[in-house]
């Protein structure tokens, strides 16, 4: 069974990928105190989260202090994947609510042995009660150093081909609008 987390006041907030471009594994973690959580997540959903962290913090005062910190505590090991994310803000609180839900595969009565599908995704256990999730309250300052970090790294990828927009691989690009 996954582990649940719930972080009130957390030292550290952040994104970050590892591995080469294209073949990058995304990562969320929050640290408070001597406890660590890292969850997998997409890059389209860091660009996502970014995006609506961006709109939240525009209604609201310039965060105070910001932290530097854009790096993985190490050794980043995942607990699980993200499937929903959800954002509040805590206005008594000055907090912004960041809820992880962990994504649960469904059972699609298969009976094949093999419980990989394309994605290197196991489903989970159909008897299980709940899935896993994370709950951080989090500073303005740590939700922009988040955006800004979460927009570096994202745009940090395999660059673009100017004719398809799709992403070119170290070892070339077969461009569709070339044939």
């Amino acid at each position: 069974m996954s582990t649940s987390f719930d972080f009130s006041s957390p030292e550290h907030f952040n994104v970050g990928a590892v591995g080469p471009a294209g073949q990058r594994v995304f990562f969320l973690q929050v640290r408070q105190g001597s406890e660590v959580a890292t969850l997998r997540l997409e890059k389209q959903q860091v660009a996502a989260l970014g995006d609506y962290l961006a709109g939240i913090l525009a209604d609201l005062p310039d965060a105070e202090a910001v932290p530097t910190d854009a790096d993985l505590v190490e050794p980043a090991l995942e607990e699980w994947v993200v499937g929903a994310l959800a954002v509040a803000y805590e206005e008594d609180e000055d907090r912004i609510l960041l809820v992880a839900e962990e994504l649960v595969l469904e059972d699609d009565g298969d009976d094949d042995d093999d419980d990989d599908d394309e994605s290197g995704l196991v489903p989970v256990d159909p008897d299980r009660d709940d899935p896993a999730t994370a709950r951080f309250r989090l500073t303005r300052g740590q939700v922009l150093a988040f955006i800004r970090h979460a927009a570096e790294l994202v745009t940090s990828g395999r660059p673009l081909c100017r004719l398809c927009g799709r992403p070119i691989d170290p070892d070339g690009h077969a461009c569709p609008r070339l044939n």
